[in-house]
Order: C-alpha cells, then sequence, then structure tokens
C-alpha cells in the first residue's frame, strides 16, 4: 500500500511525476475507468442495502407481523436523515477524497444494515430500535450520490462530464432492480426464507465491495502526479477551482452556495422535477389499477416501462448536453417542454399499450432534467465542493419535492378522503394529480430557463476572455 492510501485529504499534495501531458492524455481513459466503474459499483451497492427494505415489505409483515403502519414510520425515518443528512455530510466530506468517503459510507451503511438483520432474529423486537438502525443506514447513504458524481468531476472537464454522469447516474436503476431478488435469493438459499437474510447477505456482500472500492482507483488524476483533467485536455481551468484555492468550507459553503442565486435557483427547479418524476413514478402502478381497471401485472409493468425509459434519459441528456459544449440547462428546457406530449397521452390513453408507451416516454425526458439540474449545479462550485453542492440539491429534492409528491397527492388522489382546500379551490382527484404535475413543469421550465440564460452569458464571457489572450 502506497503513503496515502488512508490518507483522506482532497489535495494530497502529490509530487508531479515527469511525464508528458500528451502521454497523460493517452493514459486518461484508462486510469479514469477505474475511479469511474468503481463509482458506478459504488452507487449500485448503495441501493443492495436500502432498496431491499422495499422487497422485504411482505415478509417483514407476514412473518413478524409488522404493520403497514410500522414500515412507514421505518421508511419515513430513513427519508429523514436522508434528507437532512444530505447538507450535514455533504459539509463534512468537502475537502475530502470523494472516492474513499463514499467507499467508507457505503461500508458503514452495509455494517448497519447487517446489525438490522440480527435484530430481526430476535422474538418482538421494539420498533424504535429497527427506526433508529434504519435512520442511520439513511445518514451513511445520502452522501455518497454526491462524492461518487464528485469523482466524474474530477476527472472530466465542462466538455465530457456529462456523458459519463449520465451514464452513472442509470446506476441506481442497477442496483434498484437487482436489490429485491438478489436479497430475497440470499434469504431463501442461505436462511431458509428468512426475512433477516435480505438484509445480513447483502450487506456482507456491499461490505466486500466498499472495501475494495477504497483501494481501487484515484479520486483525481493530481493523485497520480498527474497534472488536472482541465490541463490534460488543454482546457481553461475552471474559475470556481482557482478562486478557491485555500479557503476553507465554510467560506467555499458560503461564497459558491448560500450567495449564489443561480445555486438556488437549480435547487428549486429541482424540486419541482422531482414532483413531477415522482407523481408519476411513485403512483402510477397505484393509478393504472384503480382508475382505469387495468390488472395488476399492467400497473406492474408500469413501474418497468418507466425505470427503462429513465436510464436511457440518463444516458442520452447528459452526451446531448456535452454535444451542446456543455449547456445542460439548455437541455433540460426542452426536456420540460417534450415531457408534455407523453404525459397527456398518459393522461387520456385508455388501453394498456398506450398507456405503457407514454410512461415509456415520461420517464425518459422526466430524468432530463434530473441529470441536468445537477450537472448545472456542479458548474456553478469547486470541484472540492461537489460533495456539498449535491447534498444541498438532494436536501431540497427529498425533503420538499419528493415528500410534496408522495404526502400532497397522496391526499388529492385518494378516494376516500376530502382533497386538499388550495385558496378555496378544492384539489380532489386524478384529474387534479395532474394538474399540479403539469405546474410543477411549469415552474421548472421558468427556472430552467433563467439558468439557461445566465448559462449561456456565462460560457460567451469565457469564450471572449480566452479569444483576447
Amino acid at each position: 500500500m502506497s503513503n496515502n492510501t488512508f490518507n483522506l485529504a482532497f489535495d494530497k499534495h502529490v509530487p508531479k511525476i515527469n511525464l508528458p501531458v500528451s502521454e497523460q492524455r493517452k493514459r486518461w481513459f484508462k486510469e479514469f475507468m477505474k475511479p469511474f466503474i468503481i463509482s458506478v459499483l459504488l452507487y449500485s451497492f448503495m441501493y443492495f442495502v436500502r432498496d431491499d427494505f422495499k422487497a422485504a415489505q411482505p415478509l417483514l409483515k407476514s412473518q413478524l407481523h409488522m404493520t403497514t403502519t410500522d414500515l412507514g414510520l421505518i421508511g419515513t425515518g430513513f427519508s429523514l436523515a436522508y434528507g437532512i443528512g444530505k447538507i450535514v455530510v455533504g459539509y463534512f466530506v468537502t475537502d475530502k477524497d470523494n472516492k474513499k468517503a463514499a467507499s467508507i459510507m457505503l461500508m458503514g451503511a452495509s455494517l448497519i444494515v447487517a446489525c438490522f438483520g440480527f435484530l430481526l432474529t430476535f422474538n418482538n423486537m421494539p420498533i424504535g430500535w429497527l427506526l433508529a438502525f434504519w435512520a442511520v443506514n439513511g445518514l451513511f447513504q445520502c452522501g455518497a450520490g454526491p462524492c461518487c458524481s464528485g469523482v466524474i468531476m474530477n476527472w472530466t472537464t465542462k466538455k465530457n462530464y456529462g456523458r459519463y454522469y449520465g451514464i452513472w447516474s442509470a446506476s441506481h436503476n442497477i442496483g434498484g432492480g437487482l436489490a429485491g431478488m438478489f436479497s430475497l435469493w440470499c434469504a431463501n438459499t442461505f436462511f431458509h426464507g428468512k426475512v433477516a437474510g435480505m438484509f445480513i447477505a447483502p450487506a456482507i456482500v456491499a461490505f466486500i465491495v466498499g472495501i475494495i472500492c477504497f483501494t481501487v482507483g484515484k479520486n483525481r488524476p493530481e493523485d497520480l502526479g498527474w497534472e488536472s483533467a482541465e490541463t490534460i485536455f488543454g482546457e481553461p481551468a475552471k474559475e470556481e477551482d482557482v478562486s478557491s484555492e485555500g479557503e476553507s468550507t465554510w467560506t467555499i459553503f458560503c461564497k459558491y452556495l448560500l450567495k449564489n442565486p443561480l445555486v438556488w435557483l437549480l435547487c428549486f427547479s429541482d424540486v419541482f422535477a422531482y414532483i413531477m418524476r415522482t407523481g408519476v413514478d411513485n403512483w402510477s402502478s397505484l393509478r393504472l389499477t384503480e382508475q382505469l381497471g387495468f390488472s395488476t401485472e399492467v400497473g406492474a409493468q408500469a413501474i418497468f416501462y418507466f425505470g427503462l425509459g429513465s436510464m436511457i434519459g440518463c444516458i442520452t441528456w447528459g452526451a446531448v448536453s456535452d454535444a451542446l459544449k456543455g449547456r445542460p440547462a439548455l437541455v433540460s428546457l426542452i426536456c420540460l417542454a417534450a415531457v408534455n406530449i407523453p404525459m397527456v397521452f398518459y393522461q387520456k390513453g385508455t388501453t394498456p399499450t398506450a398507456v405503457l408507451i407514454a410512461i415509456f416516454f415520461v420517464g425518459l425526458f422526466a430524468f432530463g432534467p434530473q441529470v441536468l439540474i445537477g450537472i448545472s449545479l456542479l458548474n456553478q462550485v469547486p470541484k472540492k465542493a461537489s460533495a456539498l453542492a449535491g447534498g444541498l440539491l438532494g436536501a431540497f429534492a427529498y425533503l420538499l419535492g419528493d415528500s410534496t409528491a408522495k404526502a400532497l397527492l397522496a391526499k388529492i388522489a385518494d378516494s376516500s378522503a376530502k382533497g386538499i382546500n388550495l385558496f378555496g379551490h378544492v384539489l380532489h382527484g386524478w384529474g387534479d394529480t395532474f394538474t399540479v404535475i403539469y405546474v410543477a413543469i411549469a415552474c421548472a421550465f421558468v427556472i430552467q430557463l433563467i439558468v439557461a440564460i445566465a448559462e449561456e452569458r456565462k460560457i460567451r464571457a469565457r469564450k471572449s476572455e480566452v479569444a483576447a489572450q
């Protein structure tokens, strides 16, 4: 092991090696693929020790006699810790090695989930203990995504960041898609079908992956003794990276986040984007069976088609942003305008085929803003503040957007409830849930338009500076 193996500092002050920039450029892809694949693995396996809870819910009820309310309390504990922890954990990992920090988080989450599984082997375990452990899991989980995206930003430039960020964004589809099947197979194979196995076995595998991820790959080219990614590719250094040199975490937080109006616009834009995404993703299965009278199988297929569309969208829109020379807000505007078309077909469709095709395209376009807003935000901050910026964005998304789409739309759509009285107008029924979603799309569009104009001005100003040199 090298002397820097357990060094968690962002800047390890590795001496520059005598390797020409042209040779660094040739070797870049090979060296970058190590931390890139590690980032995909890290985030995928985070979902192994996260979505196993969703898959285990039927067995938790049948084997341990938990109620739906119990499960809801545990899930709420995770969401609150996850949302609040986004900012807190993001602050503490700023100026730290993103890859190693994410690896430690995966190992920590794995240990907590393994303990959660062991608790399930005891009879009459108080729900408070389970709630506490699952909330701590949320704290370990919350910073992994921003750290992984930070690793990719460290290795790339504005011209090629989008495509790799988009591919990485699809890793949660991979991990989430495999988590349920893998955890159930482990329980049936090694634990005689006991629900505890759905937590213990995936946690062991995820912990091993965390150890591997900690040791393989570098957080940034400089950790190899190379130049920065911008120097390697002959691009001007990021303005924020230069101006933040030597500044403290608190100064960076205030200067580049709290006092930056574009950051706040992007955070609120992400709230509306989450309402749009979750409003379809979380409720499509129920709507298809309850309002349209389709079979349970069609309802389940809706989740699959939305996930498929979202995965393709993650990969596609980041690459399109690169093709347009780093204009994520512009591409986000296109997606927000286009998503209305399949949304209308989803709302008005009367056959399973028409509705499922519409849901696929809703997923395709809805995940454009999800990916691109993150890219826009990271363009506003120094690379070493990537986790902090992603944490702030995630806190807004989960505490306001995701929760609103679940709690608010649930009250509106619930036929047995009275709906919600808003300024003297009662919102009730599936028709009004679509109204809320369309309003969210419109709000996100207006905000992204402002951001797109600001991005364009910044790009043109930078071009003028380079031309004048």
